[in-house]
């Protein structure tokens, strides 16, 4: 249990090998993350961000929002999955964020080179707790989650690799997926 409720992980429709990134790939993650273009729809616009910005619209949008995250359910442990699988973890999350009475908003992150792509939802006044246990839940190694009115922060579950810089907008938090 997060919080104050239970997160229950969607069910898989496939076997796979690990959700976890090997060392190396897990060194690699925090460049892709930190490089991708985010997005959010408010009031039929998308809005873009980034990680270390402020997003403005949203704490004008909702005031008494105390965080925001942004997360997906797609390829759990950043391991590629079918677009089935993928599909029916997205609506697991949704009734997920439904269940536990949180508002969201559509999202969305490209890689710049537009190869990687994830439909994402922006969760709107977490708890740290709650939305810490939908990360682990959906088998998220990142995750986005900041204050109203501060950068937007990334947080990696997983040990910082020694080949990987601190950086002031990654929090390493060392809860990495389970396998």
């Amino acid at each position: 249990m997060a919080g104050r409720y239970a997160i229950r992980p969607p069910r898989r429709t496939r076997t796979h090998v690990s959700d976890r990134p090997d060392a190396t790939r897990l060194a690699g993650l925090p460049a892709i993350y930190l490089s991708a273009d985010y997005r959010y729809e408010l009031g039929g616009e998308w809005h873009a961000f980034r990680i270390g910005g402020l997003t403005p619209a949203l704490d004008a949008a909702y005031p008494d929002a105390r965080w925001f995250g942004m997360l997906t359910a797609s390829n759990p442990g950043f391991v590629p999955r079918p677009e089935e699988d993928n599909r029916a973890a997205d609506r697991a999350l949704q009734r997920t964020l439904d269940r536990m009475g949180l508002a969201y908003r559509p999202g969305f992150a490209a890689v710049r080179n537009r190869n990687q792509k994830a439909y994402n939802w922006l969760v709107i006044d977490p708890t740290p707790a709650d939305f810490a246990g939908l990360g682990r839940a959906y088998g998220q190694i990142g995750t986005l989650l900041w204050r109203r009115g501060g950068p937007v922060r990334l947080c990696m579950r997983a040990e910082r690799p020694e080949a990987v810089p601190e950086h002031p907008f990654i929090d390493w938090l060392g809860d990495a997926p389970e396998a």
